[in-house]
């Protein structure tokens, strides 16, 4: 099942899809026809004031991200999202794209091993196991 599958399956919700959803949906279906490659998706709904999803892809080379970040940006624009401007796309080791309420970082593998943000996200969004009994 493909990314874009499971995270449709596990959202069904009854009547049309908020602007988020819809917006995650368009980003996922481009990034796999693109062929990027290790697609995360973090969900900070209620947790993060800054969006509610944030993406997180491989480019194999730096061309190849540029084309994501170029091929996204048409397509939210032609959806009819506006204001979208990618960051870093002229370098093409890590572009970030501000959609709103969805956040999309496209890297390439080296830049995103080093700034490994899925763990960073992943031990801010961590609910603290026992945070009283610490304090002894």
């Amino acid at each position: 099942m493909t990314d874009l599958q499971e995270h449709t399956a596990s959202t069904e919700k009854k009547g049309p899809p908020p602007e988020s959803e819809r917006l995650l949906s368009i980003l996922l279906e481009i990034l796999e026809e693109r062929k990027a490659e290790d697609i995360a998706i973090i969900d900070l709904k209620g947790k993060s004031t800054i969006g509610d999803y944030m993406v997180i892809a491989t480019g194999q080379s730096g061309r190849q991200v540029t084309s994501l970040s170029d091929h996204l940006t048409r397509a939210l624009k032609d959806a009819g999202f506006s204001g979208i401007k990618p960051e870093g796309a002229a370098q093409g080791d890590w572009v970030l794209i501000d959609a709103g309420d969805v956040i999309v970082h496209l890297f390439r593998p080296e830049v995103r091993a080093f700034y490994n943000l899925e763990k960073m996200w992943e031990a801010a969004l961590a609910e603290p196991a026992d945070a009283g009994s610490s304090a002894n």
